[in-house]
């Protein structure tokens, strides 16, 4: 049965669906040694699709991988020139490319999802589903009700008013205050960009859950894979 070209190269663990897209679009995709175009689409028990000369193997076996992403490690797959600093996938004595879903700013820390099912990731990182993420956030001070309002509203961040949050607090004392924030949107360092204009600077973030699924007792560093019945219930959830 013939599919999209980036379908076909998302399942086999090369890149996301809008990075096969651009490997399509830079002609680094040929179908039976023919430059592919974007929309062509290829049957791979008929035809040999190849990305970079390499032709495309189909994944045996899936991984989706929970991990708890400590301070410092920098959250993308692939080390850019003149990085020294871990990445995710240093901590993960996996074989294999892996995608990381949700990603978090070095100096913060907590949730990250980690698969080769490309199919999957792209779906939790695409806006449309309005995948719920949560996060613990220790702040300076003590915000006041007026304040937290504010932020369950919606602050103008970039000339454009951030998306109604949820916001409680969790625990508190004169000089600083734990709270909860639940979100549907992510924009670069949001979190933290809100925290400072509201007064109140962010002195440490943790993202504990995306969506239903939290990060239990995972420790700085630690991992797992997920159960047939989480992975089922991810699927479900971004049809």
């Amino acid at each position: 049965m013939a599919e999209r070209l980036q379908k076909l190269i998302s399942q086999a663990g090369i890149a996301s669906r809008r990075a096969a897209e651009d490997l399509i679009r830079q002609g680094r995709v040929t179908v039976n040694g023919q430059v592919a175009k974007l929309g062509d689409k290829a049957d791979p028990a008929r035809d040999t699709v190849a990305v970079d000369g390499r032709v495309l193997q189909a994944q045996v076996e899936f991984v989706y991988v929970l991990l708890y992403k400590p301070l410092g490690v920098v959250s993308t797959i692939k080390r850019q020139p003149q990085e020294t600093r871990r990445t995710v996938r240093d901590l993960i004595p996996l074989e294999g490319h892996l995608f990381s879903v949700g990603r978090l700013d070095v100096d913060s820390e907590g949730l990250i999802l980690l698969t080769n099912d490309g199919d999957l990731a792209n779906r939790l990182m695409h806006p449309r589903y309005q995948h719920s993420k949560t996060y613990h956030v220790l702040v300076e001070g003590t915000p006041t009700p007026r304040t937290l309002d504010q932020w369950r509203q919606g602050v103008m961040l970039d000339d454009k008013c951030t998306a109604p949050a949820k916001v409680r607090v969790l625990s508190g004392s004169t000089h600083n205050t734990w709270l909860e924030i639940v979100m549907h949107e992510g924009r670069k360092r949001q979190i933290r960009r809100v925290a400072t204009l509201l007064g109140h600077p962010a002195r440490r973030l943790i993202r504990v859950k995306i969506e239903w699924l939290d990060i239990g007792h995972l420790k700085p560093g630690e991992w797992r894979h997920l159960s047939p019945k989480e992975v089922q219930r991810l699927k479900k959830g971004t049809r």
